[in-house]
């Protein structure tokens, strides 16, 4: 059963709701009718870039910062060897039905602490909605997680704490829902002494100049991947095509053959210091690490 409140300002269904219960079982379970599948697009570039990250750039930790990372989706995809069809049959299953929120947690810590990957990264998230990052953390599929609202106010002292060794910030699908203020705030708790990189997808209805031109204020270069899109999840209905066709042609956008076939697409964009790019630039570092 599908369960939205209403559509948005931009026309997207509002799934608002299913980000603030204590378990993703109706996230999962309504995202999954949808063919959700952007995180699962996203892993195999997200391993390329942080292969190519860590064999690259000396002072690189490894650690990623997963912006509007709601019950830790990315997270699962780059800490454990699951894939999205695994997690979406997990939640599905019935039997899960009647446990508590507490019971359920209980049982997907020891599922994800099974499947994780020896060489694991370290992931942080970030998100307003407290109930999905408090749930990540419980479960540890984030090794730790804030709640908090950047595009409204600077970063609390402890989150600024916590990223301090962040060589990597991934979103998938949020951006819109953040914008540049959030990215601002973020690069500026950052430590001005080590290279960050920002891997983003970024539905095609939304332009990325804004954050790019944030990014360059401190330091970093952005590329796009062209000739590639990557499609997030099914229309959830014919009002909401509509409207993100109506948004993408008013920006002079070709959706022939992507939206117009029913689904959301998204666009790849990594930024990095300028020395980073010209050592690799992203068609060759995805040739290289993209296997």
């Amino acid at each position: 059963m599908m369960t939205t409140t209403g559509m948005s300002a931009d026309g997207k269904a509002d799934f608002t709701d299913l980000y603030h219960r204590p378990d993703p079982r109706s996230y999962y379970r309504t995202l999954g009718a949808l063919e959700y599948q952007i995180p699962q697009r996203a892993a195999a570039i997200f391993d390329a870039v942080r292969r190519a990250q860590r064999e690259t750039v000396p002072n690189a930790t490894g650690t990623v910062l997963d912006v509007c990372s709601s019950y830790g989706v990315n997270a699962t995809l780059m800490r454990t060897d699951l894939d999205m069809v695994e997690v979406y049959r997990r939640y599905a299953d019935p039997a899960l039905d009647d446990l508590q929120p507490e019971q359920l947690a209980d049982r997907d810590r020891k599922y994800y602490a099974e499947h994780r990957r020896a060489d694991a990264p370290r992931v942080l998230g970030l998100d307003i909605a407290a109930e999905a990052v408090a749930y990540a953390r419980q479960v540890g599929l984030i090794n730790d997680g804030w709640a908090e609202n950047l595009e409204e106010s600077d970063p609390s002292p402890a989150l600024t704490q916590g990223i301090q060794d962040v060589s990597l910030i991934t979103i998938t699908g949020g951006v819109g829902y953040v914008t540049e203020h959030t990215f601002g705030r973020l690069m500026q708790a950052l430590p001005q002494d080590r290279s960050q990189w920002v891997a983003a997808f970024v539905l095609r209805m939304y332009p990325y100049d804004s954050i790019a031109e944030t990014l360059a204020e401190h330091g970093l270069v952005t590329e796009r991947l062209d000739g590639e899109t990557f499609p997030q999840r099914r229309f959830e209905s014919a009002d909401e095509q509509q409207a993100t066709l109506r948004q993408l042609h008013s920006l002079g956008i070709d959706t022939q053959g992507l939206e117009d076939e029913g689904w959301y697409h998204c666009t790849f964009f990594l930024s990095r210091p300028a020395e980073d790019v010209e050592k690799l630039p992203l068609d060759q570092l995805l040739e290289t690490y993209r296997s």
